[in-house]
């Protein structure tokens, strides 16, 4: 667009049409801060398992004995591994973070995936047949309010808790901002410990985050006295006087194994 500055009108014009636009950058900026730590923040893969008939066990001692050690000889980060409490599907739940992008990602799994160890590996391991029927991944962003997990020692023996909240369209920042200002400080008052808290890369209108638990028991009656809160209730009914923020919470119970970082 050509601005004449001998023009007055045409000048002040233009001037209000550049301001709108840097208004219009500032606040989608300050909407995509509100919902992720920084752009510069690592990068998590959550990935999912799915195992032969009787092929779990010896999944879990690939991993044990030889995958860790060579994602770290590649650059990525263990963050913990996980087995569903009831696990009719014979799944493995694992999570990696990479100190760089996606482009740094797949450099690193190209270099897994060549590696002679890693090779002959997962050749040994299969011998007696086919271990994993099929993979799921989904690349992740932390929120500005996770709690990022750290490695615990082996006797801690805890329960964990993966939920996924889908919300209705356009509910997310509202949801970010009641768990931001409510919710976890909730949680940790019915002694639940809050984890990560993601938001992925490739789907908009939902969070997926962790908690621990001492025992399943403990997680049930937990959420039970969250419930009925006095505090949440007036948190939740606030924040969904504009409408429903979650369409629907998936949850599943989780142990780590005995190779987790994080237990």
């Amino acid at each position: 667009m050509y601005c004449d500055p001998r023009n007055p009108q045409q000048f002040m014009n233009y001037k209000l049409l550049l301001l709108v636009f840097l208004l219009a950058e500032i606040s989608s900026g300050n909407r995509a801060t509100a919902q992720r730590s920084d752009d510069s923040a690592k990068l998590y893969e959550m990935r999912t398992y799915y195992c032969e008939p009787g092929r779990l066990d010896a999944l879990l001692a690939r991993f044990r004995d030889h995958t860790m050690k060579l994602f770290e000889k590649h650059g990525m980060t263990n963050v913990g591994y996980w087995v569903p409490i009831d696990n009719t599907d014979n799944k493995l739940v694992y999570v990696l973070s990479y100190p760089g992008d996606r482009a740094y990602r797949d450099k690193a799994w190209k270099a897994f995936g060549t590696d002679p160890d890693w090779k002959k590996a997962q050749g040994d391991s299969e011998k007696d047949g086919k271990i994993v029927k099929r993979v799921e991944n989904m690349f992740m962003h932390e929120t500005d309010f996770s709690f990022p997990m750290k490695v615990t020692g082996p006797a801690n023996d805890r329960i964990f808790e993966l939920r996924t909240y889908y919300t209705n369209p356009g509910m997310l920042p509202e949801l970010l901002a009641r768990f931001r200002n409510h919710t976890t400080a909730l949680f940790a008052k019915q002694g639940m410990t809050n984890l990560n808290y993601w938001l992925p890369d490739e789907v908009e209108n939902r969070l997926v985050y962790m908690l621990a638990h001492p025992s399943l028991d403990d997680a049930k009656k937990a959420f039970d006295a969250f419930r009925a809160d006095p505090d949440w209730i007036k948190a939740r009914d606030y924040s969904e006087r504009n409408g429903k923020l979650v369409e629907k919470v998936e949850s599943t119970y989780l142990k780590a194994t005995d190779f987790s970082p994080i237990r």
